[in-house]
């Protein structure tokens, strides 16, 4: 049975459009042009994008250029997706088109006018008496309208998603390293045994990374709360109603509870997109941060006999298809994952911004707010994830980290200012090769050495 359709027009001509669909012409000619990825864009991003249309609305009806009885029906549009998530599926078109995010706000511009037409009893595709063009896209341009919302989904998920998360895994390295305080472990430098160092020590190096990257993250917030809206296409504010901007942004401040600002220069946010790359910035420094943490906690877990075996990871599922009981260090290695993936989102981002903000407009809008937020959700989720199922009942190997320490050669290093380099040096090839330890070799060459030797070999007392 074939599916019913309905016939529109515009300037190029007729088109027929699925009969039970919200979008219009304009969005059915994206799906027939740039039938790319099958990739959308995020729910995130689509109500932000909802935001901007109702803080415009707000703007044009206190500006007088928008009739009463319209602005009504295209506000209950809009609520009805912000407030009961309505219509989130009428948004087919693929991440990759043009450059400027045209066919996305068109896409909501037509849902919008479509539902507001129907609320007022005229059948989808009229356009009349709402028009997605002169009413939804009023005092607007595709151009200022998408990085606007750019920012907002950028701003809703650092805020709600990612900081959270980094405060749960500041919360537990907390916890881990008052756990670990007084155990002393081989020290590693180059994958090669260097002096002593506490495992509350290797832990509080994470922490340390973690707050500082909370402190850039607010930091770049506040490049982030200024938004271009008002500037439409070039950002001279053409056909914009007097304070227009400022109304936006004060509506949107109102709606979302963030004081966002009008950018003073909104050429800038619209021909480039700095502010998106420097997040994108900070969240590669995340990624390398938490790789590192999730690095060495494989590391420190690996065995259980042939490894380091200095911690006991969680026991979450089988490890092998083949061989039995084996456990691996899963949660390390999606995280991992995940921080590769942001990396390279980063570097798309990065040429996204390099090659093609040409002259007055950046024409990778789309890709760099899809990756921007494909990071900002899986470092979240990924870093949560590696908290609950790894990081929180991690546990330290106790007797096998005595027992390494117990062996270890570079002991020797505190002797270096008693007996010189050279002498220290020559202990320790000696002990490696007989497989002695430092003392049994220090008594064997009968060395007069000043003080408590046990005292002066205790690793403890190396840190």
């Amino acid at each position: 049975m074939s599916k019913k359709m309905r016939l529109e027009k515009d300037l190029l001509g007729e088109l027929e459009v699925p009969e039970d669909v919200y979008w219009g012409i304009n969005t059915q000619r994206t799906l027939n042009n740039f039938n790319i990825s099958h990739r959308k864009f995020p729910k995130v991003f689509l109500y932000a994008l909802a935001l901007v249309k109702r803080a415009c609305l707000s703007a044009n009806q206190k500006s007088e250029i928008i009739d009463a009885k319209i602005a009504k029906a295209i506000y209950q549009a809009i609520d009805e997706m912000l407030n009961e998530g309505k219509f989130f599926d009428q948004f087919p078109v693929d991440v990759f088109q043009t450059g400027s995010g045209t066919q996305i706000n068109m896409n909501m511009n037509e849902v919008l006018a479509n539902r507001a037409n129907e609320i007022l009893g005229q059948p989808k595709g009229t356009k009349h008496p709402v028009h997605p063009n002169d009413h939804i896209n009023r005092s607007q341009s595709s151009n200022d309208v998408i990085p606007t919302a750019m920012h907002l989904a950028s701003v809703n998920l650092i805020q709600k998603n990612l900081m959270p998360a980094l405060k749960f895994l500041e919360k537990i390295l907390e916890q881990k390293i008052k756990e670990f305080k007084g155990i002393v472990k081989v020290g590693r430098t180059h994958l090669q045994d260097a002096v002593p160092i506490p495992l509350s020590t290797e832990f509080s190096v994470y922490l340390k990374q973690i707050r500082t990257t909370k402190k850039r993250l607010i930091a770049v917030l506040d490049e982030l709360y200024f938004l271009p809206i008002g500037g439409t296409a070039l950002g001279t504010g053409l056909n914009t109603p007097k304070n227009f901007d400022q109304l936006v942004v004060d509506a949107l401040s109102q709606l979302i509870g963030y004081k966002y600002q009008s950018n003073p220069v909104k050429a800038e946010g619209i021909s480039s997109h700095n502010t998106i790359v420097h997040v994108s910035s900070v969240l590669r420094l995340l990624a390398l941060s938490v790789m590192k943490m999730a690095n060495d906690i494989r590391w420190m877990g690996s065995g259980p006999r042939a490894g380091l075996g200095e911690l006991h990871l969680p026991e979450n599922e089988p490890g092998s298809s083949i061989m039995p009981g084996k456990i691996n260090p899963t949660q390390s290695e999606a995280l991992i994952q995940v921080c590769l993936q942001v990396i390279g989102n980063d570097t798309a981002i990065s040429y996204a911004e390099s090659t093609s903000s040409l002259l007055d407009l950046n024409v990778a809008k789309p890709i760099m707010i899809v990756n921007l937020l494909e990071s900002i959700s899986i470092l979240s989720t990924g870093i949560e994830s590696f908290v609950r199922l790894c990081l929180k009942d991690l546990s330290a190997n106790i007797d096998n980290i005595n027992e390494t320490l117990s062996k270890s050669l570079m002991i020797v290093t505190r002797l270096t200012p008693i007996i010189g380099y050279e002498k220290a040096g020559e202990i320790a090839k000696k002990a490696h090769e007989t497989g002695k330890t430092i003392k049994e070799i220090i008594l064997e060459m009968k060395l007069e050495i000043k003080g408590d030797l046990d005292e002066i070999l205790d690793p403890k007392k190396m840190v």
